[in-house]
């Protein structure tokens, strides 16, 4: 079990490294401005997923890192 445990501590952060490296940047730039930022909505809603997902991932990741540093997986 305790391996199980450990397998999926180091996939989920590695799955979370990966998660965050996809985020945009949450500054707009210039092209906030004018409005323009708001011609692509679909990278809003697909914005909306990434959260998600990595919130569930972070969520495992954090689940684990409890069983395994206060002992109570053996």
């Amino acid at each position: 079990m305790l391996t199980l445990v450990w397998t999926i501590q180091i996939i989920t952060s590695l799955l979370l490294i990966v998660l965050i490296l996809l985020h945009d940047p949450k500054g707009d730039g210039i092209a906030g401005l004018g409005g323009a930022s708001q011609i692509f909505s679909s990278q809003k809603s697909a914005e909306k997923g990434l959260n998600k997902v990595t919130g569930i991932v972070a969520g495992i990741f954090l689940i684990c890192t409890f069983l395994l540093g206060f002992g109570l997986i053996k």
